[in-house]
């Protein structure tokens, strides 16, 4: 079953009673609303006045909830994550912290090649023209020496927005916030699968920021973010974007990332379940029980 997203925009007092998440006014105590805690997969909190309280985050993290927190500017800030999201955990993380440098190289140009394919029928499915980025899939390496994944971004970009004035950049205009707020829970979310599957969503096998606390959650996320760029890019298409803020319209849109269909081996699943295949399939490739990572396709409409 898909777990459900919560947004909480406006001021709210957010407890647990009988293993139900209630909503209530904080000024007349009123309840708003109930949600069953073991539903939920991902809580987000962008209202400063928002009150809840140590037993509500205990059970939500129990149930492997990811919570995220926004800054004044309503952008995700932080994330919490349970500290023991499978029963045979430390032994994962063994087989993760071993896995040799030939086999992380093998598994980033795996990825890469995901990305790249996804890039390409995401194109393909707004009519542009995909052969200048089909032709780099072939050229990808053990590792992407020669940043194939760099060059293949610049030429999708050039394509996705030919007629416009458009530069993806984190701090670039309109609309660069819609995909930076995308992206944001789309990490959160692979984080939480990440973690679901004994995980250490901090090292990556390609990623090495260190100051970076989510490397594997980047590595792992690229081959989906072309549909989070579907998402922001239909709603570019259709005039609901006209400058950098982001509405709730918006966001409620952006939110449904984690429900959006993806298709493992021409059966569809919504993102959020599909991502537990895809973390559990990286664990086999670290453990040796499996060659390659299974990464979603776009769904044929």
């Amino acid at each position: 079953m898909i777990k459900r997203t919560l947004y909480f925009g406006n001021p709210a007092y957010l407890h647990k009673q009988q293993q139900q998440l209630k909503v209530l006014e904080p000024k007349t105590n009123t309840e708003l609303g109930s949600i069953p805690i073991e539903d939920i997969g991902v809580v987000l909190l962008d209202n400063p006045q928002i009150t809840i309280t140590h037993a509500l985050l205990a059970s939500l993290l129990e149930r492997n909830t990811a919570i995220i927190s926004c800054d004044d500017k309503h952008l995700p800030v932080g994330l919490m994550l349970p500290l023991n999201g499978h029963t045979l955990q430390s032994e994962r993380f063994r087989e993760q912290i071993n896995a040799s440098e030939p086999l992380k190289k093998n598994l980033w140009q795996q990825t890469v090649k995901a990305k790249v394919e996804n890039q390409a029928e995401l194109l393909q499915r707004f009519g542009i023209e995909n052969k200048r980025l089909k032709a780099l899939v072939p050229q990808v390496q053990s590792g992407d020496p020669v940043n194939v994944e760099g060059r293949a971004a610049s030429v999708y970009w050039k394509l996705l927005f030919e007629n416009e004035e458009f530069t993806r950049h984190r701090y670039g205009d309109a609309p660069n916030a819609h995909l930076n707020y995308c992206y944001a829970i789309l990490r959160a979310i692979v984080a939480r699968a990440l973690v679901s599957s004994g995980l250490l969503p901090t090292l990556g096998i390609f990623h090495r920021n260190k100051y970076n606390a989510y490397c594997l959650a980047d590595d792992i996320m690229e081959p989906y973010r072309p549909f989070c760029d579907q998402l922001v890019y239909q709603m570019w298409q259709d005039a609901e974007i006209e400058g950098e803020e982001i509405t709730r319209v918006h966001k409620a849109k952006l939110l449904s990332i984690a429900s959006v269909d993806v298709v493992f081996d021409k059966q569809k699943s919504p993102l959020m379940v599909g991502l537990s295949r895809t973390t559990n399939s990286l664990f086999e490739c670290f453990e040796g029980t499996r060659r390659r990572i299974i990464y979603p396709q776009f769904i044929d409409e």
